[in-house]
């Protein structure tokens, strides 16, 4: 069977962020308008985020006419072939619209089902992490190096990072949550894509998050797997397909905490 070319799609994907980033800067810190998506939270949408998915769809299109394409704004347009982008142009727009440089663009790859190639970007603090099957990078300002995450660190040490308590919001998620954090060195909030990054990177030991969609996990595993981490879906779900999902420097940490969040 054909092997795809890691290194080349990757290249594609940083292509695709820095194209994004053009698209969505003019909008950051504008106050710019924000529409409310319909639901039971209050979740936010700006031009940036349709405007950055608008202009890596259509580079995707041309360069790529087979591969499939599921990003947050514009939905899903069928795969003709093995690839589809997963697409996430603005992961954070409450921060955005705060002007926090928390917000990330994600655009992942999924390859027969898997994730295989992601890429994380915050263009103003210009920072890029990126994984595929061959390893996993961080791109600070043009300065490239390899990235891995901690080991041998026991929860009673582990500095972990999630989106927002609130976030978990049964009863049942909200008590195991509460459990692990009572458990752990460190715990911090606000970080949304970027804690699973800063865990690959090996600065926290656990990046974990309730309710995630697909676009917002698929293009972190593969930084994740790529750097050496692992990763699970606590109530047993596939991860590819978003959920409650948690990811750890470690097997041991990972299992560590699963007993928890098992409980």
């Amino acid at each position: 069977m054909h092997t795809p070319d890691w290194a080349q799609l990757t290249r594609f994907a940083i292509a695709l962020a820095e194209a994004s980033a053009r698209e969505i800067l003019p909008y950051f810190r504008r106050n710019t308008a924000v529409d409310v998506k319909d639901g039971p939270v209050w979740d936010p949408v700006t031009e940036g985020d349709r405007a950055g998915e608008r202009i890596i769809r259509r580079m995707i299109e041309e360069h790529y006419p087979d591969h499939g394409i599921l990003g947050e704004e514009f939905g899903l347009k069928e795969a003709r072939s093995p690839f589809t982008w997963v697409l996430d142009p603005i992961d954070g727009t409450r921060a955005f619209v705060c002007g926090m440089p928390t917000w990330a663009t994600l655009i992942g790859l999924s390859h027969e089902g898997r994730p295989a190639v992601g890429l994380m970007n915050q263009p103003v603090v210009g920072d890029m992490f990126y994984g595929s099957p061959e390893g996993a990078w961080h791109d600070y300002r043009g300065q490239t190096s390899p990235i891995a995450s901690r080991k041998d660190v026991p929860l009673a040490r582990a500095s972990v990072g999630t989106t927002a308590p609130e976030l978990y919001r049964s009863a049942e998620n909200q008590r195991r949550f509460q459990a692990l954090k009572a458990r752990a060195q460190l715990t911090r909030y606000g970080g949304d894509a970027y804690f699973f990054c800063m865990m690959a990177a090996g600065h926290i030991d656990i990046a974990m998050d309730c309710g995630l969609q697909p676009y917002d996990i698929t293009p972190l595993l593969p930084i994740v797997t790529g750097a050496g981490g692992v990763a699970a879906e606590w109530t047993g779900g596939d991860i590819a397909q978003g959920g409650n999902v948690i990811t750890a420097g470690s097997r041991p940490l990972l299992d560590e905490a699963m007993a928890i969040m098992t409980a």
